[in-house]
């Protein structure tokens, strides 16, 4: 009887063991249930991160096709001023791609990769040749610069033949053509830019690149626009015959919150100077200067169509100009026209917001 109780009450009480039993198949059905439908409804590697997939779709898009984004508002010379940059975006875009495990997205890569090395790849390697005829340099100065003695020092000791100077004030000149005149027999400075040469000069005039126009440039007089002239253009006597060089400092560009990329100026400047180095007759030409936008800028396809780059055919790396401090952009050219670049390369900095950019140049 008593054993008959017992098992009654135990009954009675629930049986704390089988409820234990019952309660851990319970759980372990419902961790399999859920898993089952995770794996069910969890999409595949092919179909996660549909938005990386589209973003790197359009990143290569943007690359490929950069000539034909609109310059309203100066748009597209802003992507194309700051083009190489957006190769970073890949490997930041992989990473959430590998995060993601998107097949996709990892394919969609593949397109802004192989463009961006298509367009610049070249430049990542040192193309640089050993010896060259003749050493060139252009630096935009800068206006404000503190220091122009301490600048022509360091840029007479680059051991350059041929010097180009931009945005040289009333201030400096004098300080520039004292500090140059040792090391720089032959100099001439036109507005705010000037040419000290090893090697003597002749034929120097001007290049009208329309930096005044309409009725307040035709009213103003010839000696007020010489001040402000930003192009000229020499002849180099060299062993191997003349040399044209021209010096130029194209517009400034500006970025404002309500109109965008302003560039008009620099444009405008860009095709005069395009149509004078057309119609230059001499096989070998030289253009150094500050032209305020990188090569790959459609604005200056007028000059970068009839010249090469220095660093493109002969450097090593982007050569980055400008700014100074942190230079994003080669904004700072030497482009050549029947000669041959040995090598190119991008000088310390000076007091100037610029670095200067050098050149080896043969026959």
């Amino acid at each position: 009887m008593t054993e008959t109780a017992d098992a009654a009450d135990t009954a009675e009480a629930g049986h704390p063991e089988a409820d234990r039993r019952g309660t851990g198949s319970g759980r372990a059905w419902r961790a399999a249930v859920r898993r089952a439908s995770a794996s069910g409804f969890r999409p595949g590697p092919w179909k996660r991160g549909p938005v990386l997939a589209v973003l790197a779709l359009l990143l290569g898009l943007v690359l490929l096709l950069h000539g034909r984004i609109t310059d309203r508002g100066g748009l597209g010379s802003l992507v194309e001023t700051f083009l190489p940059w957006l190769g970073l975006c890949v490997p930041v875009l992989l990473a959430g791609a590998l995060w993601r495990r998107s097949a996709s997205a990892v394919v969609a890569l593949l397109l802004p990769a192989v463009v961006w090395l298509n367009l610049f790849g070249g430049l990542l390697g040192d193309k640089s040749r050993s010896g060259g005829d003749l050493t060139v340099v252009s630096h935009n100065v800068g206006a404000e610069n503190p220091d122009p003695v301490g600048t022509a020092g360091d840029l007479a000791a680059s051991g350059a033949d041929v010097l180009a100077l931009e945005e040289i004030s009333a201030r400096a000149k004098p300080l520039y053509e004292k500090a140059l005149a040792k090391a720089y027999p032959h100099h001439t400075v036109q507005g705010t830019v000037g040419v000290w040469s090893k090697l003597p000069l002749s034929d120097t005039e001007p290049v009208d690149i329309e930096q005044d126009v309409g009725p307040l440039g035709d009213a103003k007089p010839a000696e007020a626009k010489m001040a402000y002239t930003r192009a000229l253009r020499t002849t180099v006597a060299t062993d191997q015959g003349p040399l044209s060089v021209y010096v130029a400092h194209l517009g400034s560009v500006r970025v404002h919150p309500r109109g965008g990329f302003s560039t008009e100026s620099r444009d405008r400047n860009a095709q005069a100077l395009g149509e004078a180095l057309a119609a230059e007759p001499n096989e070998r030409v030289v253009l150094l200067g500050d032209l305020n936008g990188t090569l790959d800028d459609r604005a200056l396809g007028g000059i970068t169509s009839r010249m090469d780059s220095v660093q493109d055919e002969a450097g090593g790396g982007f050569g980055f100009s400008w700014p100074a401090t942190f230079p994003v952009a080669r904004i700072d050219q030497i482009l050549v026209r029947g000669v041959r670049p040995e090598s190119a390369w991008v000088l310390s900095a000076t007091g100037s917001d610029h670095l200067p950019v050098a050149a080896g140049i043969s026959w």
